[in-house]
């Protein structure tokens, strides 16, 4: 080989070793700007995935189809997340929400009722405290409570009621199924209310029929004033109870005292101590009186230088010691000083008479007020003192009143809009992060 063509190899191995280098570079800088495809498995993921796009359905913008407008895709947004919603609810409300008939009565429980306390409305609470009782609120939670539902389910058949054939399927009630989901049905429909002013309960019934809710208000109202009824007889009762079992006991200790002064005087003898004592005191007075009489006429005689053993001074003499012996024994039997310690004395007697005649005069008082409260409470009973006074009787109503169309519609408008706008926003800030 000569010279020339070595020369002419070696050029043109070069040339293929920078074309080689080249052609690394032009490749890595192109799948840089645009990834070339590789052929096989994934390539067939790819155009499945074209063949498959959601955008290719009929009626919706192809994938290749220009974009639209943010006008277009906000207007077309709003409808479907907020109109169409909204014109399914409007659909529901005017064209198969069944209406509801509401039958109203006002009430308020009367009488001899305790004010409630600690009640703080400023200048309304001497008001509230003359008008509000706890019977108020007794029947309002007896009209929300199971017992009334059980109570009017076996007199009218509510639960047949709030299931006709006139009701929507989304508003009816669904039985049957137990006396708890039947009591959640109910507090939906009738409802209790208070004033706190006036302390008139406000009784509401929602039917499907105009009937059917005149007819379960009256029960509830006359439920309610059974209710009220028993409570007034059970208070009254009781206190005619209580009130008899008073008069008894102050009987019974009444009783027992007068016994025990009999069985005193038997026990001392004696019917009146405190005038056997006076008689004793009388007696001894007269006594001492009498001593003091001889007394004076034995100083007399010895004053006149007579024998001390002549008979007059001997006479005057035994008379002052009978005088002595009888003013002593009488002392003694007034006394502690003759028995001795708890000796049968008229002290002592006393003592227990007085302590006797506290207790029977205590046991006659108490007698007496006893007697008197239970005639006091007879006259009581035979008034009723707590009654219902229904001023607004339920009244068949003429027209429907729920559900109220409009204003549901309204809400749910607004319900959606607020909910479309919220999510619109938190999706536009997520991408702007993105970005």
């Amino acid at each position: 080989m000569s010279v020339d063509e070595v020369r002419q190899d070696d050029r043109l191995r070069g040339l293929l070793q920078v074309a080689q280098r080249s052609a690394t570079e032009i490749r890595r800088g192109a799948e840089t700007i645009e990834p070339i495809a590789q052929p096989g498995r994934r390539a067939l993921v790819e155009r499945a995935r074209e063949r498959l796009a959601w955008t290719r359905l009929p009626g919706l913008r192809p994938v290749d189809a220009a974009p639209q407008s943010y006008t277009a895709r906000l207007v077309q947004r709003f409808g479907v997340f907020v109109l169409l919603p909204t014109a399914v609810i409007a659909f529901y409300l005017f064209a198969v929400a069944s209406n509801q008939y509401v039958a109203e009565a006002q009430f308020a429980v009367r009488g001899n009722v305790e004010p409630m306390e600690n009640v703080s409305l400023g200048e309304y609470s001497n008001l509230i405290q003359k008008h509000n009782s706890q019977d108020s609120y007794i029947v309002r939670d007896f009209i929300n409570s199971q017992a009334m539902v059980d109570a009017v389910e076996k007199g009218l058949g509510v639960s047949r009621m709030f299931s006709r054939a006139e009701a929507d399927f989304w508003a009816r009630y669904r039985s049957p199924q137990p006396i708890e989901e039947l009591t959640k049905y109910w507090r939906e429909h009738v409802g209790a209310r208070i004033d706190a002013i006036s302390g008139v309960i406000q009784l509401t019934v929602r039917a499907f029929t105009p009937e059917d809710a005149l007819a379960i208000a009256r029960d509830v109202v006359a439920r309610s004033e059974a209710l009220i009824n028993d409570i007034s007889q059970r208070a009254q009762a009781d206190m005619v109870k209580q009130a008899q079992i008073d008069a008894s006991a102050a009987q019974d200790r009444l009783r027992k005292a007068t016994l025990e002064i009999q069985r005193y005087r038997n026990h001392w003898g004696i019917i009146d101590p405190v005038k056997s004592a006076e008689g004793t005191l009388t007696t001894l007075m007269l006594l001492r009186k009498d001593k003091i009489k001889a007394e004076n006429d034995l100083q007399v005689l010895r004053g006149s230088n007579l024998d001390e053993k002549s008979r007059s001074i001997q006479v005057l003499v035994a008379t002052v010691a009978a005088y002595d012996r009888q003013m002593k024994l009488l002392q003694e039997q007034l006394t502690t000083d003759g028995g001795g310690p708890g000796g049968a004395t008229m002290t002592n007697a006393l003592l227990e008479y007085e302590g006797l005649m506290v207790e029977r005069t205590i046991a006659e008082k108490l007698n007496e007020m006893a007697n008197t409260l239970l005639d006091r409470a007879r006259v009581s009973a035979a008034k009723q003192h707590i009654f219902l006074a229904a001023f607004v009787p339920p009244m068949l109503p003429a027209d429907s009143l729920y559900p109220k169309r409009f204003h549901q519609l309204a809400v749910s408008f607004f319900c959606f809009l607020v909910i479309w706008s919220s999510v619109s926003l938190i999706v536009g800030g997520i991408r702007d992060q993105r970005i």
